[in-house]
């Protein structure tokens, strides 16, 4: 006999009406918080999802990173930390709703702003535009986004109220024609909850990234009455909704961190709500940026933004509650009518593990050589060209003849070069205190005379791809040209090391101090407790627990230790490698219960 069993699943209708939103014909006001969930072990979403619920928050804000979710084109990937469907699932389990931001661009400090680097390996193609190749490429991934985000849609039974028509695009271009192709191509999909955009409050960005018929929303960290007033005159008797409201900032390599006054972002934050306005709070847990994944910045200078995304956010990265959160909660328990005396979830617990000895090493070059995978090029190209989307890049030339002492002149640096000349290290460029775009981010260094053959290696580390701007089509990363005087030098090997296969390095039972290497120790830890490994004595690098890249370091601070989430740890034998490029004091590191940023 056979049996079904009808579940009715409760359908909403989420509605943009005059002065309010509306759902299931009531009134409601979003209070959101941004929660990335590519940023954040998925182990702890659901953690960082109450915390967020019992700050007084009704919905999370997420963006989408296309460069992850496809890595090379055509190849997709929706599970482990990019299970985007899992984050949604939790969230409404939770009783949240969500406002999902797929881009294709999203900014975020993210790598090349979330779009996938290999854009850039065709030189004619155009980002953030009409172009056709472009559009190609962004449709078979949006197709893909809402065969997924579809189903969960509010008015499918699902928690997802909005979606958003790009992002932030009246910063880099006025191209409605593409605005309206990326809102047609989710409408074509069956998306039918409420689109907008999101603008900083100008009219400058307002004018070219904003549709007529599409909903407006503005980001920004202070003043809200004049946003709200802008707004009013954009689209009047409409509902007001902050999409960003910056409670922090980020930082980049070299700066001070960023701190923010927890009474002036709770004040701000009660301006909006006491004034009727929606917001959502950017960020309320930035999480971090593991792997090579942050982004830059490139105004006056190339700037790289650091491995922690703490970004001053109501929730800090490891998940422990800031005196900023405590404070908007009272805000918002308020306006909702609340009870304060509701428990918190339980902290994060941390440990202190100590020191660990790094008692095996292996030769920095000698590794890059073993992970590369090799090519043969007439000229110098970048990753992107060769398929590679993050880590090192290694360029190999042997010259033969007879020459005098000229100058090497190196064209294109993108961003970190060490140049070795017969195995010797000569010279180090740093773009980010070194580059101007008169020279063409390049320099020189003079190599000795010879009369049989020189060899020239140049490698070179991408710090992240710049995500906001102008400069973002042309951000690709290593090098463009190399010449000795005024003759160019043809026929290289290329190795290209994007770190995917670090099993793979070889290492030896002695260590030599102050040299570029591949340092592994191994130690023990408590279950379900959080830590942080102190760079301090390290200069550059990164560091993989149980063969997870939490991220870089770099001695110019201002982060000192990197976040190692619990669920990467196991009780007995954790491995850590350290590929350290630069030089070391001693061979050894601590890992605390403090996070020095």
């Amino acid at each position: 006999m056979l049996i079904i069993l009808l579940i009715k699943v409760r359908v909403f209708m989420f509605e943009i009406r005059k002065d309010d939103f509306y759902l299931d014909n009531q009134p409601i006001k979003i209070y959101s918080g941004a929660i990335h969930y590519f940023r954040v072990v998925p182990e702890y979403w659901e953690d960082r999802l109450l915390k967020l619920k019992a700050a007084g928050f009704n919905t999370v804000e997420t963006y989408m990173c296309w460069n992850l979710h496809e890595p090379k084109e055509g190849e997709f990937c929706f599970d482990g930390m990019l299970d985007i469907a899992k984050f949604i699932s939790i969230a409404a389990k939770l009783g949240l709703y969500v406002i999902v931001r797929p881009g294709p661009y999203i900014c975020a400090e993210w790598d090349f702003g979330g779009l996938p680097a290999w854009l850039l390996a065709d030189k004619n193609l155009r980002i953030r535009c009409n172009n056709e190749k472009y559009m190609e490429k962004v449709e078979n991934y949006l197709k893909k986004v809402f065969s997924i985000l579809a189903p969960l849609q509010v008015s499918n039974g699902g928690n997802i109220l909005m979606i958003q028509v790009e992002n932030e695009y009246g910063s880099y271009g006025n191209d409605k024609i593409y605005l309206n192709n990326i809102k047609k191509i989710i409408l074509d999909n069956k998306i039918n909850v409420p689109l907008f955009t999101a603008d900083g409050n100008s009219n400058d960005m307002l004018s070219g990234g904003s549709l007529p018929d599409v909903y407006m929303a503005l980001n920004f960290g202070s003043n809200p009455i004049y946003a709200f007033s802008l707004a009013e005159k954009w689209q009047p008797n409409m509902p007001k909704t902050c999409m960003e409201f910056w409670c922090g900032w980020f930082d980049h390599w070299g700066e001070s961190h960023h701190k923010r006054n927890p009474t002036i972002v709770a004040s701000e934050i009660k301006k909006i709500v006491e004034s009727g306005g929606n917001l959502n709070v950017y960020m309320f847990h930035g999480g971090t940026n593991f792997n090579f994944w942050a982004g830059a910045n490139s105004f006056s200078k190339y700037m790289p933004t650091v491995t922690s995304y703490d970004d001053a956010a109501l929730l800090n990265e490891y998940g422990d509650y800031t005196p900023a959160y405590h404070k908007v909660r009272e805000v918002l328990y308020k306006k909702r009518g609340l009870s304060l005396s509701d428990p918190l979830p339980n902290s994060p617990q941390l440990q202190n593990i100590g020191s660990i000895q790094l008692s095996q090493r292996g030769d920095y070059f000698d590794n890059i050589y073993k992970l590369g995978v090799k090519h043969n090029s007439p000229a110098p190209e970048s990753m992107e060209y060769y398929g590679q989307n993050f880590g090192q890049i290694l360029y190999r030339k042997v010259v033969k003849g007879k020459y005098g002492s000229h100058m090497l002149y190196i064209e294109g640096v993108h961003d970190i070069a060490y140049v070795r000349v017969n195995g010797k290290l000569v010279k180090k460029y740093d773009r980010t205190k070194n580059g101007k775009r008169k020279n063409n981010d390049g320099f020189k260094v003079r190599v000795p005379s010879f009369d049989k053959e020189l060899l020239i290696e140049i490698l070179v580390e991408g710090m992240g791809r710049t995500n906001y701007g102008p400069d973002m089509e042309t951000d690709r990363k290593g090098i463009q040209k190399v010449r000795l005087d005024y003759q160019t030098l043809f026929d290289w090997e290329v190795y290209t090391v994007p770190f995917d296969n670090i099993e793979k390095a070889v290492f030896e039972n002695n260590v030599e101090v102050s040299k570029p290497s591949f340092l592994k120790g191994n130690f023990d830890a408590q279950l379900n407790k959080d830590c942080f490994i102190d760079m301090k004595g390290f200069k550059k690098g990164f560091v993989v627990i149980n063969g997870f890249n939490i991220g870089r370091y770099w001695s110019r601070g201002p982060q000192r230790t990197l976040y190692i989430p619990a669920p990467l740890l196991k009780e007995k034998d954790n491995e850590v490698i350290i590929v350290e490029q630069e030089g070391y004091k001693v061979p050894v590191v601590n890992i605390i219960d403090k996070h020095y940023l």
